[in-house]
């Protein structure tokens, strides 16, 4: 079985768009794009890296596909991450035509949620999701992410994409293990855990037998 893993850094208001730099998604009149650019250090720079240290496949919107297709290919930078991302099947969901000219890229045809069900069923590495805000919606909605990587950071952002938006359904998660970086970051890995059970911090109802029980301590003392 395979499990999807949604790796997404975000703002301390939930905010996921544009992380790496001002060009990155620009939609909806975002001008702060690269926000997480000044808070590099050992510990974040490590989480990032133990991001990619295990076998993974690439599960990819449009918008980030283009993105990195763009860079990954080509880049001389990250050996090992470009590397482990041209190597790795790219599995790409569209609504429009894109062209899957990066190598080992595939179409997850028009039932996005049908075909990554049918690929949790398989035997492979585990599906990473990066960026790719608008699938994330689409997989929180049909509850078919496993594990959630955070990175958070210490900072608002006020408007942009989220990631948690009106469509994910209640959930209950476990905390596997995190830590916080010198710069703040605070860095998570939580799992899914059933389903969320209410309760109530309001004071229960006396039975009838306490009821009798006080009226009796009453009326002695």
């Amino acid at each position: 079985m395979r499990e999807i893993v949604a790796a997404t850094f975000l703002s301390l208001d939930g905010v996921m768009q544009a992380p790496g730099g001002p060009d990155e998604d620009p939609t909806g009149g975002f001008k702060l794009g690269g926000w997480i650019v000044n808070y590099g250090d050992a510990v974040s720079n490590q989480a990032v890296g133990d991001i990619f240290a295990e076998p993974f496949d690439l599960l990819l919107g449009r918008k980030t596909y283009e993105i990195f297709a763009a860079h990954w290919p080509f880049t001389e930078d990250d050996g090992a991450i470009a590397e482990a991302f041209n190597r790795a099947t790219k599995y790409v969901a569209s609504r429009s035509g894109v062209a899957l000219d990066w190598q080992n890229s595939v179409s997850l045809g028009d039932d996005v949620v049908a075909r990554l069900t049918a690929l949790k069923r398989e035997e492979g590495p585990r599906l990473l999701i990066q960026g790719s805000g608008d699938l994330i919606q689409t997989l929180l909605r049909h509850d078919l992410i496993d594990e959630m990587q955070l990175m958070i950071y210490p900072l608002l952002l006020g408007k942009g994409k989220r990631l948690f938006g009106q469509g994910a359904l209640p959930a209950a998660m476990s905390f596997i293990d995190g830590k916080v970086s010198p710069t703040g970051v605070m860095i998570g890995r939580y799992r899914r855990n059933g389903e969320v059970k209410p309760g109530s911090f309001a004071m229960a109802e006396p039975s009838q037998a306490e009821i009798a029980r006080r009226r009796k301590w009453a009326a002695e003392g």
